[in-house]
């Protein structure tokens, strides 16, 4: 067994690591080519989240599943420190783990928040570690606060992931020139006899002929090139109205592809257009009803408790607000053409828009589920749109993604400006893994990805992204 000396690495993990994800223990362990550092107040939090059916409170009974079958290598005492060393294996990955524990704490708990007390007391370990591990210490947490606290103490502090944002510049859609007579050999070509540079992340292509201001827009299907009608794609309830939502509004309806992960900013029509084209798919018979998930974060924020609200109904709306926001444009929108056609239509009053929306949640067959309910299910032959993928960890997409099965068709939803979860961030998130996961060509699904950067709900929506989101 290794002695203290052999490590490559230490890294004392504060508790927002592992309740991100458990086997986060492992992958930082690295086969026990590393150690692991836990001070007790990380049990302690970790102990406490085990009741409950949130995200969280799942990562918690994880790692007690883990810590369950560990084997206690030795002991030690250190002045008023005591160190336990010991030892778990998940399949073939292990980790060594050193849990580090306190008689008495300098800090006071005296008129100090609780969060902010076991942070004192898991930074007094992390020093009392620089001093007795024989290489430097890096303190691992997801709070900056946390991380701050840490370096105004000389420990060196980082998050769970490097930031490496060559990650975020990933090239969805591409611009090209094209001579004038190479137009009519575009349609069904291979990409590659207009770009030898083709990347499997470079979904849509905007042509633009020489010389001229035509521009003729196009997806990639099997690495041949697909012209968008955008006629066509103009004929539903909610019109697209820049080049990226025609590239989405084209994805959305084209049966090739069956995954589509969307970022896209406040404001953009990422939930219209997807419930838009939902509705035109499920009315043609394509899929049987439509299915939104939306990630819980109730535990950051107890005002959005639906718990607390009382009947089915009424639930239903408070709990899935960007939903019924939606079904309620929608509504509006379809009287306001027929009211343009016809002007004697007169204006819907809010009972009667409440009716409507009722009326096309039951004939479109359109369901909520929240992430705690959807272990043990399948879902077939549903037109998915999973939203606020920015506050779902990896493990829970991952279960989401699991229920699915051939006959669906999943639209991912999210922006990494409006991350509400502690447990994740930008780097760490499931929306990001998913747009990671494009740099690769995948042979078992057929994947989409844009990024709707512009704000089509009003002025006073993009005034807020653009002084809000300044670097």
């Amino acid at each position: 067994m290794k002695t203290i000396d052999n490590f490559e690495k230490y890294f004392v993990l504060d508790t927002n690591i592992i309740l991100s994800d458990a086997k986060n223990i492992l992958k930082i362990s690295q086969n026990s080519s590393n150690l692991i550092i836990l001070p007790e107040t990380v049990l302690d939090e970790i102990d406490s989240k085990k009741s409950g059916f949130e995200e969280i409170n799942f990562q918690a009974r994880e790692f007690a599943r883990l810590l369950e079958g560990c084997e206690i290598i030795n002991t030690k005492l250190i002045n008023d420190v005591k160190i336990v060393r010991v030892f778990i294996k998940d399949g073939q990955t292990e980790a060594l783990i050193d849990i580090i524990s306190k008689e008495h704490y300098a800090s006071e708990s005296k008129n100090i928040a609780l969060n902010i007390y076991n942070d004192r007391k898991i930074l007094e370990l992390s020093e009392f570690s620089k001093q007795y591990y024989p290489k430097e210490v890096i303190f691992l947490s997801m709070d900056v606060m946390a991380r701050i606290r840490a370096i105004s103490l000389d420990i060196e502090a980082k998050s769970l992931l490097g930031n490496d944002k060559s990650e975020f510049d990933l090239e969805f859609v591409k611009i090209i020139e094209i001579d004038f007579e190479n137009i009519e050999f575009l349609s069904n070509a291979s990409i590659y006899d207009f770009d030898a540079e083709y990347k499997p992340y470079n979904f849509c292509y905007c042509f633009k002929v020489k010389y001229s201001d035509q521009m003729i827009l196009a997806s990639i299907a099997n690495e041949k090139i697909v012209i968008l009608d955008e006629d066509d794609l103009r004929e539903q309830v909610i019109v697209p109205l820049n080049k990226e939502q025609l590239f989405f509004s084209h994805a959305l309806l084209n049966q090739f592809y069956n995954v589509l992960i969307i970022e896209a900013i406040a404001g953009s029509g990422k939930t219209l257009l997807a419930l838009s084209a939902a509705l035109k798919l499920v009315k043609k018979k394509e899929f049987q009803k439509i299915i939104y998930i939306r990630n819980s974060i109730e535990s950051l924020d107890k005002g959005e408790d639906v718990g607390y609200l009382p009947g089915l109904e009424e639930k239903f709306r408070i709990y899935n607000h960007p939903l019924m926001d939606s079904l309620n444009y929608i509504v509006r929108s379809e009287h306001k053409k027929k009211k343009s056609a016809k002007p004697f239509y007169e204006e819907l009053e809010e009972s009667e828009i409440t009716a409507r929306v009722d009326m096309l949640i039951k004939a479109y067959g359109i369901e909520t589920m929240w992430v705690g309910e959807m272990r043990g299910r399948t879902l077939s032959n549903s037109f998915i749109i999973v939203d606020e993928a920015q506050n779902m960890s990896n493990k829970t997409m991952q279960m989401v993604l699991s229920r699915i099965d051939n006959s669906c068709k999943v639209i991912v939803l999210g922006s990494n400006l409006q991350i509400d979860n502690f447990y994740v961030n930008k780097y760490t998130n499931a929306l990001t893994t998913l747009l990671k996961s494009t740099k690769k060509k995948q042979e078992l699904v057929n994947i989409f990805a844009i990024k709707l950067k512009k704000v089509l709900r009003g002025t006073i929506t993009q005034w807020a992204e653009d002084i809000f989101s300044a670097k």
